[in-house]
């Protein structure tokens, strides 16, 4: 018997031992089990999202942010905790390696973990947000390993294995167990299986390509030992078995050899075509139309029917595997410059409602500053011009659980799990109010075109309770202030801010955040995106508005405040595919230099998220809340504005997300505010949206 003889023997014999005894009458299911048999192609190179993400980057298991399932990257290497798939074809395994690059991180990220019993995802949010995307099934993102695995050390699974010569040492085979003869007979009669260092055998554990083929060769070896020195415990009678099955299957055997080998030529051609061995590309593209009516009865118009794009290309890199750099460039078409003209806001509320572009029609995948750049407010920028709009590193601390992140582009929410379900800004709510808790929102932190540069770290304490926290600043970047730099100037001066949020997760049903923020501004704005409040929060008479009611500019420049700001935010899967969502939120204003002023201001939202509505993969969301609404001044600063008829403002929202494909989804909506910027003069008004998203 030469040694390619040798090699089928041992192989066909390990199925042999493995199966126990075959019965001649069943070759003509080996032949179709030996068919059917396939082998995962290595996946693309390890890297986070989801986020992202792809993690070991140590942190709590309750959500799928930076290191737990929040960003996630491919891996071109050979993946340890890939699983052999014998239910498959070849067919079917090579058209996943051929779908491999077009498979997306999970941002917001696409996500958080879930229950079991409950398979409503938590809401999509990464340490860096990234592209959402809307998988096909779980079986095509097999290719993609989650932060969390990939930056800590695994310390469980892939333990080495240490040889047994008696089935008796492993502690978890009982001898009851079905496979417990097979097992018996493979360790004694043959010496070819190992344990666990803490003597288990683990059987019920998915069986990693690693394991396998250490215990395929330690097998191998043994047989092929046997065979040549015919060694006193040789069987005789499973030798000539094993010469008749290599005689009766060697055209099958001779077939399965040339498959696996054609799969392994197309692995080898991908790994050299790929598009990098340590970088991931996703995508996302979003048009919408977008019409608007009501508003300021007096000086506004309703809005022209537009359609509108924002498209965004993440990069994903990972130089080591425990970290990830997130490169994001974006480009959009939305209008509004710094008087907020070009803009839906200031087409339906001119002037005083519309300054900075802020106001409560905002949408969600709308950036904050679209036009012009708050840094150096000397420079605009032009309809789909090409941006930075993400630059962040995130990396271990070599602390365990403790994960650190830096970039110079980057927002609050990166940080921050979102809870909210329906917070993605493609596949979610359409607008912004109904996103996020507006904490994490003030002083920019969720601008949508990276303006903060930030500093923090991500801890988690256990299971149940996550801690991260930030500091960042919005003129991180200019050295010296100047006559345009209205934001201020260096990484701790100017407008800066430190937030935090502590995450529990009581039972798989409830999540809960809480959020702290204190921020400073270099002059009399917060930041927010969310109403008219945000960029002229104190109304002191004759310094920041005029006595006909419009702002005093000048006024608004030349006085800094600080915010502190708590809210609290909650998800509540009350059944398999509904939950109940919230948040709450408090703003504490003080004037730092010139007048003596405050101000407090409250907002509120709850929701219903549905899952799989009218169709497995669709969702939809019902939303009603009270945007940003000053309640309370002191000092110089006075409730209401000369000519405002002030009223509580509300708003209502509903939409629908329908999944055409696995990478295209629609999502008609619609938003209606009630007493709209906090003024029962303005008309109630109505913004319609029906928005296309793209990922790839």
């Amino acid at each position: 018997m030469n040694k390619y003889q040798l090699n089928w023997v041992g192989r066909v014999g390990l199925l042999c031992l493995i199966a126990g005894s075959i019965p001649w009458g069943t070759k003509v299911a080996i032949a179709e089990t030996t068919d059917t048999l396939s082998l995962k192609a290595p996946e693309s190179l390890p890297t986070a999202e989801e986020s992202v993400t792809t993690e070991a980057i140590p942190n709590s298991s309750i959500y799928s942010t930076v290191l737990n399932n929040s960003i996630s990257i491919t891996s071109t290497a050979l993946n340890p905790t890939d699983t052999i798939d014998s239910d498959s074809s070849i067919e079917s395994q090579n058209q996943q390696i051929e779908d491999a690059d077009s498979s997306v991180l999970p941002t917001s990220s696409d996500e958080l973990i879930q229950s079991p019993e409950s398979p409503i995802p938590n809401p999509p949010n990464f340490i860096a947000q990234q592209v959402e995307t809307t998988p096909s099934d779980s079986s095509e993102m097999k290719q993609v390993t989650p932060v969390s695995e990939l930056l800590q050390n695994d310390t469980s699974d892939s333990s080495t294995m240490g040889q047994v010569t008696s089935v008796s040492q492993l502690s978890d085979v009982e001898p009851g167990d079905w496979a417990y003869e097979a097992l018996r007979s493979l360790v004694e009669r043959y010496g070819c299986i190992a344990g666990y260092p803490d003597g288990t055998f683990r059987g019920n554990r998915a069986m990693t390509r690693y394991e396998f083929a250490a215990g395929l060769n330690a097998c191998l070896q043994q047989i092929e030992r046997l065979i040549v020195g015919r060694s006193p415990g040789t069987n005789e009678d499973d030798l000539v078995t094993l010469r008749r099955l290599v005689e009766e299957f060697e055209a099958e055997l001779t077939t399965l050899g040339a498959r696996v080998d054609n799969l392994e030529g197309r692995v080898s051609f991908l790994e050299d075509h790929q598009f990098s061995t340590t970088t991931k590309l996703n995508g996302e593209a979003i048009f919408s139309v977008v019409g608007a009516t009501g508003g300021d009865p007096d000086n506004g118009d309703d809005a022209n029917v537009i359609l509108v794009d924002r498209v965004r290309l993440n990069l994903n890199t990972s130089f080591t595997g425990k970290d990830l750099l997130i490169t994001g460039l974006q480009a959009n078409n939305f209008g509004g410059n710094l008087d907020g003209s070009g803009s839906v806001q200031g087409t339906l509320f001119p002037g005083r409602d519309s300054f900075l572009t802020e106001g409560s029609t905002k949408l969600s995948f709308e950036p904050q500053f679209p036009r012009f750049n708050p840094q150096d407010i000397a420079n605009t920028i032009s309809a789909n011009d090409i941006q930075l709009y993400k630059l962040l590193y995130i990396f271990p601390s070599g602390i365990n659980n403790l994960t650190l992140f830096a970039g110079t582009a980057a927002e609050a929410s990166d940080a921050f799990p979102a809870i909210i379900p329906f917070s993605s800004e493609g596949q979610g709510a359409i607008s912004r109010f109904a996103t996020l808790n507006p904490v994490v929102r003030i002083s920019g932190g969720t601008s949508q075109t990276g303006l903060a540069s930030a500093v923090g770290f991500i801890w988690g304490i256990s299971d149940k309770v996550d801690l991260r926290a930030l500091y960042g600043s919005v003129n991180a970047s200019i050295p010296n202030e100047g006559a345009t730099n209205i934001l201020g100037a260096g990484f701790f001066s100017g407008s800066t801010v430190a937030s935090a949020q502590l995450t529990f997760k009581p039972s798989s049903k409830f999540d809960i955040g809480l959020n702290y923020a204190h921020s400073y501004h270099d002059l009399n704005i917060m930041g927010l995106g969310l109403t008219r409040f945000s960029s002229n929060p104190l109304n002191i008479p004759g310094r920041t508005v005029n006595a006909d009611g419009t702002l005093n500019v000048g006024g608004i420049l030349t006085t800094p405040i600080q915010v502190n700001s708590i809210g609290a935010t909650a998800t509540w899967r009350f059944s398999p595919k509904i939950a109940l969502t919230g948040y709450g939120a408090y703003f504490f204003v003080d004037s730092v230099a010139g007048a003596d002023a405050s101000s407090t201001f409250s907002t509120w939202m709850a929701g219903l998220y549905f899952q799989d509505l009218l169709k497995e993969g669709n969702t939809a969301g019902l939303i009603f809340g009270q945007p940003l609404h000053r309640i309370d001044a002191g000092g110089e600063a006075e409730l209401t504005e000369p000519g405002v008829d002030r009223a509580t403002p509300y708003h209502l929202e509903a939409f629908y997300n329908f999944k055409v494909t696995d990478n295209i989804s629609v999502t008609p909506g619609a938003f209606v505010l009630f007493n709209p910027e906090s003024d029962a003069n303005n008309d109630t008004t109505l913004v319609g949206v029906l928005r296309t998203t793209f990922t790839f």
